[in-house]
This record gives C-alpha cells, sequence and structure tokens, in this order.
C-alpha cells in the first residue's frame, strides 16, 4: 500500500485547502438555526468556496459510479450518520448536525467535519458530541513520524470504551489518505484491528473522523444512494481533521490555529510550515 508523499509545497497548498474548509464549517454552522433547511446551509458553503478560488471535493464525487453527489457538503442530521444529501430538510431545535466539507486549491485537497446541536442541548446529545471530538484528538496525538496507522485507531478505539457510557463506533466508514485526490490509501479504521499496518512518515497526510452513535454501530443507506442512518435509529455525531506530518512535527491542516492549542495541551510537536 503506497502512501503518497507530499514536498512542503505541496503541504501549503494543502494548508490553504484547510483553511478554506475551516472557513466553511463555521459559516455553515452559524448559519444553521431553527427554521433553515440544509439545501440552505450548503449554499453558504458554495459561496466560501467561490470567494476563495476553490472547488469543491464532494460535488458530484462517485458520478462515474452511478449517483454523482450533488452538495458542496454533506449534512447529517440526528439519526442520519454521514453523507447526508443537503436538501428540503428544515432543522428544528435539538437537532444534532454533522457537517462535513472539503475544498480543493490547485489541486490539493483538505476535509473536515464538525458536530453540533441546534438550540438547547440534552445532556445525552452533548456528551456524545464532545466524545466523539475527544476521539478525533486522541487519535490525532498518536500521529507522528514513525507510528503506524494502528496506533492512531487504537488510541481512538480505547478512548471511546473508556468513555462512562458505551458509543457504536462506525465500523463501515474510516478515515484515509488525503491529497492529490480526496480519498487515498490508507484506510484509517477507528476501532483497533490486529495485525499489521502502515507507516506514516514525514510529508504524509491523513484524514482522521471517528464516527459515534448513541446505539448500536449498524447503518443502513437510504434511497438517495447516499445518506447513511443508523440502522436503530439512534443519533450520531462526526468529527474530522486533515492531519500532515512534516520534518517539525504535526500540522492539522484543517484547524485555524494548525491544531496548536490541542497539540501544546497533549504535548505533541507542533510542525508548521513557513509561508
Amino acid at each position: 500500500m503506497r502512501i503518497e508523499v507530499k514536498t512542503p509545497e505541496q503541504l501549503k497548498l494543502m494548508r490553504r485547502a484547510g483553511l478554506v474548509v475551516a472557513e466553511g464549517l463555521s459559516a455553515m454552522a452559524d448559519a444553521a438555526t431553527p427554521g433553515t433547511t440544509t439545501k440552505e446551509i450548503d449554499d453558504v458553503g458554495r459561496e466560501v468556496l467561490a470567494r476563495n478560488g476553490a472547488t469543491s471535493s464532494f460535488l458530484n464525487y462517485g458520478a462515474e459510479y452511478g449517483v454523482g453527489f450533488s452538495g458542496v457538503a454533506c449534512i447529517s442530521v440526528n439519526e442520519e450518520l454521514v453523507h447526508g444529501v443537503p436538501g428540503a430538510r428544515v432543522l428544528a431545535d435539538g437537532d444534532v448536525v454533522s457537517i462535513d466539507f472539503g475544498a480543493i486549491v490547485e489541486g490539493w485537497h483538505g476535509d473536515a467535519a464538525r458536530t453540533f446541536i441546534i438550540g438547547d442541548a440534552s445532556d445525552e446529545d452533548s456528551t456524545l458530541v464532545e466524545a466523539t471530538r475527544g476521539a478525533l484528538w486522541a487519535g490525532i496525538e498518536k500521529v507522528r513520524a514513525g507510528a503506524r496507522v494502528g496506533h492512531v485507531s487504537r488510541a481512538i478505539d480505547e478512548f471511546v470504551r473508556a468513555q462512562p457510557r458505551r458509543y457504536g463506533t462506525l465500523r463501515e466508514y474510516t478515515g484515509h489518505g488525503i491529497g492529490s485526490q480526496m480519498h487515498m490509501a490508507p484506510d484509517v479504521p477507528n476501532f483497533h484491528k490486529h495485525g499489521p499496518s502502515p507507516k506514516l512518515g514525514v510529508g504524509m497526510a491523513i484524514a482522521i473522523e471517528p464516527m459515534l452513535t448513541l446505539g448500536l454501530h449498524q447503518t443502513s443507506v437510504c434511497e438517495d444512494d447516499w445518506t447513511v442512518v443508523s440502522r436503530d435509529g439512534s443519533r450520531g455525531a462526526h468529527w474530522e481533521h486533515t492531519v500532515a506530518i512534516t520534518e517539525h512535527g504535526v500540522w492539522v491542516l484543517t484547524a485555524p490555529d494548525g491544531g496548536q492549542a490541542e497539540l501544546a495541551a497533549r504535548g505533541v510537536t507542533f510542525g508548521p510550515l513557513a509561508d
């Protein structure tokens, strides 16, 4: 399994794409209020892409295999776990909303996701969202040159299992390599798998994205051929960042601060590249 190795200049282009992704996620989250449709939120993402001269990683994705994705963001609500197609669904108070967004700058991709709650949130939903975010950073904490993908997966798995309540971890959907394409080698599972796994090194980038549910991990795909829902109707959350390894350390390309604050809190060396 060959993992794409980027030059510093290519990683800098991925950082530019990552900052567009961060801006888009923030703008779409701000626009997500009760009474707003998921299509209206997607339109905000389109505006951010256009304003930055970027193109979408998601729009028309998969068209060569059947139904191309019709939005620039996957917007998944409550029991919709991932790959939700923007449309006429109206958001309401208490909804759990996950937005996954990708951007391309000069041929290089950035990809990230976040989950938030509209209006008043139940303790159960809030804890789910924070546990998923914590699992993401537990995985990022293990990224470094010489580490293996399995170290990342195991850290996510152990973090989730250590929570006070049980969560379902999606198994059919994983993180992935990223760079000149959105989905590349290696797969980055969110659960521990026995056996060898690919080694990480300087110039590599992966998208880490735990997806948890309040119930079981089993899923179904809706008639639109995209939207993935929990089979037991339980709500879910999804967090993702694009993470690069530089000669200086770890660089979270889709975090506005490059991940500096979170990495420092975990004792991980922050490794941005100078402009």
